[in-house]
């Protein structure tokens, strides 16, 4: 398949594998070669049909401030694969927890699933309800809000994700972040994303973070989280 044939196919694709979305876009701009103003345009597109993807931003801007693409790629795809951020959550909740999601969170989904002794709660079929959703909390011992993608003080995370955390906050029910590999941007390329159809939580709401360093608790005082990737201003809109 040709280069913007496959660039093409994966701007267009929606659901599936993050990880493997990925990949093939990585694949897709290397294949490209010395044509930087022909990557310049694919990183823009692409960014532009994956609106909440923080990995696709972190990827395509490594990649067009990179001085060896190719090079890059494969140690970003590495990094995506390798992520332990999923089995850091799975070994951090305690047992036997209700544990609320908001739909069914990319990262932590299948790992809920190792967790026979978890009781699952997912809260967004009332999250528009907000008796509704204080009755699904009381049997809530922490809420998962998973990030889409973060700045140093936010995370863009599935629509409904506010509103169980500020109730969270509210009944006294832990909120844990979770940001995995590729998630954390520069503040400004973040703000290209904050128009799309998912929520900024204030990362003051959630009481631990939880990511490759880790399980976290925050406090007051926090240090911001750090950007993953550079600031492209190719993909910055004007």
């Amino acid at each position: 398949m040709h280069p913007i044939e496959r660039l093409r196919y994966v701007a267009r694709s929606a659901g599936g594998d993050p990880r493997s979305l990925i990949a093939e876009t990585a694949s897709g701009l290397c294949a490209l070669g010395d044509n930087p103003a022909g990557m310049v345009v694919a990183c823009r597109r692409l960014v532009e049909r994956h609106p909440t993807s923080g990995p696709m931003w972190w990827l395509c801007a490594h990649l067009l401030t990179a001085a060896d693409p190719q090079a890059v790629a494969q140690l970003l795809v590495d990094a995506i694969f390798d992520d332990p951020t999923p089995e850091v959550l799975a070994a951090a909740i305690p047992a036997n927890a209700g544990v609320c999601v908001i739909g069914w969170p990319e990262q932590a989904g299948d790992w809920l699933l190792v967790r026979d002794d978890v009781h699952v709660i997912d809260v967004r079929s009332c999250i528009d309800d907000p008796v509704g959703l204080a009755t699904a909390l009381r049997d809530a011992d922490l809420v998962l809000v998973e990030a889409l993608a973060a700045s140093s003080t936010e995370i863009l995370a599935t629509r409904g994700s506010a509103a169980a955390a500020a109730a969270a906050a509210a009944s006294g029910v832990p909120v844990w972040a979770v940001i995995g590999t590729g998630r954390c941007l520069p503040d400004a390329g973040f703000q290209t994303l904050v128009d799309a159809g998912a929520d900024v939580v204030q990362l003051a709401r959630c009481s631990h973070r939880v990511s490759p360093a880790g399980l976290r608790q925050l406090g007051e005082g926090e240090a911001p989280l750090a950007a993953e990737c550079p600031l492209a201003p190719e993909l910055i809109k004007r």
